[in-house]
């Protein structure tokens, strides 16, 4: 028996119950790791609310845990018992053990701490197809981040710096406007204060964006399409305020034949080589230190519960942590 915290009815942050389940031993093409850290992100509490649908009820939340291998399946070659890993992966991560497909963990190298590791895979890799891939940011772009100081917004900000674009931010008081800076930010936007299209506008001097990166949804959508520049992208990659009502295409042609985009890290991730390639690339900028993960709140895992309160009433900043 391990434990794990369950969601056995779709609701608010009550519904995560802490209770002791059955987990078999690795098969074939298979690892078991006994988790070290785990992970939150917002995704998280879409799966708990419903907005994102979950293969059945009860299951095990959660998508991002690093941990140490306790067992491997008949014939594994490549990972082997003691070796340190952390994966992202649909559900089950809110567990002491948890048994993964092996093709969907990569190994973690010493030089980053089990808390880094949790915490860094979803929103680093999410961070690393989004700048890398989705749009390949280049020096002198302008580009807007919204929710600066969370857990994507800092490594958006930090990486995006280190390749050399223009980072604007949005954040929601004058003390994330700060962490938001001090994490690369060249220019900060207090979006309950200040007009944010009309700030970036006169930030880039008319000039305005090539790429905006939005995981606040709904709020922020029609408002982010007046940041960019003729033929700019607008990704759209996260639903914090709810998810985007539908609206009329011909819009996009009107603000000058725009482009959006909906990803997901699991389209990006979907093969094995994408997977360890997007990996490769976040452990690289950590190891150079070109990257920090913010490790700011830490909870027990039976507290999960609160950790998803306090993420969902924007009490938190980068990246929250739970501990076995």
């Amino acid at each position: 028996m391990v434990s794990a915290v369950r969601v056995h009815q779709l609701g608010g942050p009550e519904v995560l119950k802490y209770e002791e389940i059955d987990l078999p031993e690795p098969g074939p093409g298979q690892v078991r790791y006994k988790t070290t850290a785990v992970g939150v992100n917002f995704i998280d509490t879409y799966f708990r609310t419903g907005l994102y649908p979950a293969p059945g009820l009860p299951f095990t939340a959660g998508n991002e845990s690093a941990g140490v291998i306790t067992a491997v399946g008949p014939g594994m070659k490549g990972l082997k018992k003691g070796d340190r890993v952390a994966a992202v992966f649909l559900l089950g991560a809110y567990a002491t053990e948890r048994v993964l497909p092996a093709d969907r963990v990569v190994k973690i190298p010493k030089n980053i701490d089990d808390k880094t590791a949790a915490a860094m895979m979803l929103k680093g890799m999410t961070a690393q197809y989004l700048l890398r891939r989705c749009y390949k940011v280049k020096k002198g772009d302008n580009i807007l981040v919204h929710a600066a100081a969370g857990g994507v917004g800092l490594i958006l900000c930090q990486w995006g710096r280190f390749l050399g674009a223009n980072v604007i931010g949005t954040v929601g008081s004058k003390e994330k406007a700060e962490l938001a800076r001090k994490n690369g930010a060249h220019h900060t936007i207090l979006y309950n204060e200040e007009n944010f299209v009309q700030r970036v506008n006169e930030i880039t001097k008319g000039k305005k964006c090539e790429v905006v990166y939005d995981g606040v949804g709904k709020t922020t959508f029609m408002g982010s399409l007046d940041c960019l520049k003729p033929l700019g992208l607008m990704v759209s990659y996260g639903n914090a305020s709810g998810p985007v009502e539908p609206f009329n295409l011909g819009i996009l042609s009107q603000k000058g034949s725009l482009f959006v985009t909906r990803p997901t890290l699991n389209s990006y991730t979907a093969t094995a080589k994408d997977l360890q390639a997007t990996a490769k690339d976040l452990i690289n900028v950590i190891s150079k230190k070109k990257v920090k993960i913010e490790v700011n709140q830490t909870y027990a895992l039976k507290d999960a519960a609160q950790a998803h309160r306090d993420l969902e009433a924007r009490k938190t900043t980068g990246q929250t942590v739970l501990l076995p």
